[in-house]
């Protein structure tokens, strides 16, 4: 029975306060793994392969797709697949980036113990920097969540939102370093609104 005098907006007003909490948390925390996990994205000979289940698959499949479009040939690998026969996709070239927010994800663990045997660096993005996940990969970003945002603490909201804005952080200080411009998005980018724009269609 829905609840006729709830206050939408008041809850609503409360979850985006406690995700943008979230995100600013991050902040104080970036620093040489920070710096190592850019040195490591922006040095690579092969590509940047993304991963992570369930909201987390989400948070890599954006991620995967605006590293590519920030000209980073990347792509998103679920652990379920990679481990029946999509490990042929990842070479020692490589670098994978596995996100989970426990960092305890069994799948995600299954993945990481195969791609440990090939040599591949490894970057962990979790919420839990002690976790099996965080521990045994070469460089390890937090996302430094304790609790997720409004009164459902199994909804991952708060997690998922700060996983999406530190690989923003991250994405984009590499491709800024890189001297990446508005030109080279453009040639990654050349259709739709956002294309003209950058292409000086003044038709708009």
């Amino acid at each position: 029975m829905v609840d006729q005098d709830f206050d939408y907006v008041k809850l609503g007003k409360s979850i985006l306060m406690d995700e943008a909490e979230s995100i600013k948390s991050i902040i104080p925390t970036l620093g040489e793994n920070f710096i190592a996990a850019c040195k490591l994205i922006s040095e690579c000979k092969g590509r940047i392969a993304c991963t992570g289940v369930g909201q987390s698959a989400h948070v890599a499949k954006k991620s995967a797709a605006s590293l590519a479009s920030l000209g980073r040939p990347s792509f998103f690998i679920h652990p379920t697949e990679a481990v029946h026969g999509d490990m042929g996709m990842i070479t020692q070239d490589d670098v994978v980036i596995f996100i989970s927010h426990s960092g305890e994800t069994k799948e995600t663990l299954s993945m990481l113990s195969v791609v440990k045997t090939m040599g591949t660096k490894t970057i962990a993005i979790v919420g839990n920097i002690n976790s099996t996940l965080g521990k045994q990969c070469d460089i390890i970003l937090s996302t430094n969540v304790k609790r997720e945002a409004g009164p459902i603490q199994f909804a991952p909201t708060s997690s998922a939102i700060a996983a999406i804005a530190l690989f923003d952080a991250l994405l984009s200080a590499v491709a800024v370093a890189r001297g990446f411009s508005e030109k080279d998005y453009a040639r990654y980018h050349p259709a739709g609104s956002l294309g003209k724009q950058l292409l000086g269609d003044k038709s708009l």
